[in-house]
Formats: C-alpha cells, structure tokens, sequence
C-alpha cells in the first residue's frame, strides 16, 4: 500500500477521494489554488499545499508545483480525480521518473485512448464494436467528400483530440459537409492545439450507454455493469442511470464481458470506461476514459464496491478485491449533476451560498463540498455536488429522486435542481424513453 497520497484536484471529487484514504488509513494531501482555500477538502484534509493563483493553468494544472507539493510533504503517490491531468500521459510520466506512484493506467495506454483514431483502431483489435467511419484522420476537402460518400450520409466530423462536444460537426448532406468539416477543424485547433478530424456515420437516435471496467495491469480484468447516460446537454451529460432501462440482463453481460476480455488482452490497470453509443441492439464504441468518471457513485451503489478503493488497492500492486464472478447488480441507482447554472439558459451563477439543506434518508447520497457561507469560484467548473440514488427497483429510486428533490435546498445562487424536478416528473422519464438528443428537444420545447 502506498504510504501517503497526494490529490491532485478540487471540489467534490477531492472530497471524495480523501474520504476513501481516511477509510484505508493512509494519509493524504490536498492542493489548492488561493481561490480554494477554503473549500471542504481543504478543511478536512491532513495537509493542504496551497499551488498558485485561481487561474488552472497556474495550479491545477500546473505539473511542476504539484511534483514540488509531493516531494515537500512526502506523499509517494498521486490521484488525479477527474478532469485537469486526470489523463494527462506527460504527467503520468513525469510522476513515473520521480517515483511517485499515479493513480490511474500507465502513460502508454492514456495515449493510445486520448486519441480518438488511434483508440478507434486499438477498440477494433480488441473486438470492441465500432462505429462505421474514416480509417484514420481525414485531411483534405476531397478526403472528406469520399469518405462521407462511402460511410453515408449524415456524417460526424469528430476531433482526434479533447472532447465535450468541440471539434464536433454533423454533416447531413455534401451541400453543407465541406463547411462542417472545416468549422471542425477551426473549432478543434481553437480548442485543443490540434485541428486533425475524423468521419464516422451519424446515427439517428442512440442512447449512450457506458460499460466501467477494471484492470490490475497484469491481464485481469473485470466489468462493472453499465450506466446510462443519455440524458446530455451540449454533448454534457446531465443525468446518468445505472442499470440502463435499455438493456436487458443477456445485452449486459455480453458487452461487459466483451469490455472486460479487451482490457485483458491490453493488461490495462485501473479504472476505465469504455462508451457507446447504443441503436437498434447495436452497440459503437466511441471513446474510452481512462480515468474515474463523474457518474461513478452509480456504480457503487448498484454494485456495493468502493471505486476509488479499488483504484488505490491496484495501484498499490495488490490487484482486484473481486472476480467478475462475484460482482452482483442490485437494484437501482440514479445521479443529478446540480451544477451552479441558470435552470433554462445554464449560464453560470458563481457567488455566496446563504442556505445549504441536503436531503437524507435510506439510499440518499450528495457528494458535494458545498456548505452554508461558501463561496462558489467563478474559475472552474459549475458542479457544485451530486444527488445520487439507489432504491431496490428503478420505480422506487424515482420515487426517492423525487422526494430527495424536495428536500434539497441551496440559496443565494441558481442552481439546476428545478431542471430535475422537471425531468423527474416527465412521462418519457418515466418510462426510460430518451435518447441523447431527448434533453436538447425537451429544453427547445420548454422555454424559460
């Protein structure tokens, strides 16, 4: 077991990986950016190293004070959360030639992920179902106009490189494919350094359902079931399920068991999430995240195993808890993003936090480090917590949303929780009837 972690990020997801180092005895450090010094982790923590000014590129992301901020504290290992440099091959190297062990799967297998077409590739060697479309980055005007006749219209023009819905353009017919492919490109240069695109078939109405997995490097590999996470706003998802109304038991175990065999045959060590987009019983792989997903608490509850203890536990060289045959799948699990936004426009609403009430009861869980008196940054990210919950049935964990809903009270700013006591009233909600472009419909028909 290491001795000593250092976490590399902020909000609730430090919270929660701190709580999981206090629960297995091993201390740990935070960092924080003068904005945060007086955010819920840093007050709980055993030491706090305060990194540099609000801006991430100043400490967040900033590789070399956070290496300085182990080597003062003595902490031998990292965990990066999500998001920052949670995928970051450079920093998992670097944290490599210092001895300090990083949390998550090797640089390797972060590169050939973090690259759209090279993922695409490496999913296709492994047996994973992709979705039809270029063999690798399409470069010119007439790349683009024959690949898209060979795949069919309508095409997504998608970035090789980041994500979150930049560099992502749909083509519906050649009269308006050149301008999507270079609105693409333009967008992904702007966004990410790196204007290489790539063509895959545009499919209608998918949901997106993700498989998590887990590897202990050394050819063992299991799945945790699946989560939906259809409900999405700007490619953002909003809302994620686990199990997905979609599936039933048979399409579960299949595609998980073809996700846990591929991680096998890649030696791929710790946690990972391999996403689809799932239409007419046909699964496409679309990406993999190589890194401990906001949505994770899901999969917990419906599986009662500790993620980020298990990612601790494989880094440490100690391998996985359990086999695939002792990974049960009980009941329900719903998660709500709030994020500090306008409910209808989503424009953000940093400011003081007068009133904080979370809600309670049998499976209930908020994952937050809001509090009364907090002052929510303007700087990063608007999720201010997640509402998890898990019932025996999906109708009872509808049911306890609802209620849980009612419960939860955050004033002196906007937030989203009025959108989810929408959403969680809806008919379609209801029935699991949605696709990924559901929200977006819903939103456009119900205006502020």
């Amino acid at each position: 077991m290491v001795s000593k972690i250092l976490i590399a990020n902020r909000g609730e997801i430090a919270l929660r990986v701190l709580r999981a180092c206090k629960e297995l005895g091993i201390p740990c450090v935070v960092v924080h950016s003068t904005a945060d010094a007086d955010a819920m982790h840093v007050r709980l923590a055993d030491e706090s190293v305060c990194i540099g000014p609000p801006p991430s590129r100043d400490s967040y992301l900033n590789i070399h004070q956070i290496v300085a901020a182990c080597e003062i504290t003595g902490a031998d290992a990292v965990h990066p959360g999500y998001g920052f440099l949670s995928e970051n091959a450079k920093f998992a190297d670097i944290l490599d030639a210092h001895d300090i062990t990083f949390i998550g799967p090797t640089a390797d297998h972060i590169r050939i992920m973090g690259d759209k077409i090279t993922a695409k590739t490496t999913a296709l060697e492994l047996g994973i179902p992709v979705v039809p479309g270029s063999d690798g980055e399409v470069k010119t005007e007439e790349d683009a106009i024959k690949t898209a006749a060979l795949i069919g219209y309508p095409v997504l023009i998608k970035a090789t490189a980041g994500g979150g819905g930049r560099g992502m353009k749909v083509a519906k017919s050649e009269a308006n494919l050149i301008e999507a492919w270079s609105t693409a490109r333009a967008e992904a240069a702007a966004a990410f350094g790196n204007d290489a695109v790539y063509m895959e078939k545009y499919l209608g109405k998918p949901r997106h359902i993700e498989i998590q997995v887990f590897g202990d490097g050394e050819g063992n590999a299991i799945h945790l079931g699946e989560r939906d996470c259809s409900l999405q706003r700007r490619h953002q998802k909003v809302w994620e399920e686990a199990n997905s109304p979609a599936l039933n038991v048979e399409q579960r175990m299949k595609i998980g068991q073809i996700c846990a065999d591929a991680m096998k045959k890649l030696k791929y060590r710790g946690a990972g999430t391999i996403e689809f987009l799932y239409e007419n019983g046909e699964f496409y792989f679309i990406e993999m995240n190589t890194r401990l997903q906001v949505e994770h608490p899901i999969t917990e509850a419906i599986t009662g195993i500790d993620l980020v203890h298990e990612q601790i536990r494989v880094a440490s060289g100690r391998g996985l808890s359990v086999t695939q045959e002792e990974v049960t799948f009980e009941g329900h699990a719903i998660e709500c993003r709030i994020n500090a936004e306008d409910p209808r426009t989503f424009v953000p609403s940093p400011g003081t936090i007068t009133h904080f009430h979370a809600p309670g009861g049998l499976g209930v869980r908020i994952d937050s480090g809001a509090y009364q008196g907090y002052k929510i940054p303007p700087y990063y990210d608007s999720l201010i917590g997640k509402l998890i919950v898990h019932g025996r049935t999906r109708v009872e964990c509808m049911m306890r949303l609802r209620r849980a809903l009612d419960e939860f009270v955050v004033d002196g700013i906007k937030t989203t929780l009025p959108l989810f006591q929408d959403l969680v009233s809806n008919q379609d909600i209801a029935n699991g009837d949605y696709d990924i472009h559901w929200l977006e419909h819903y939103l456009a028909n119900h205006p502020a």
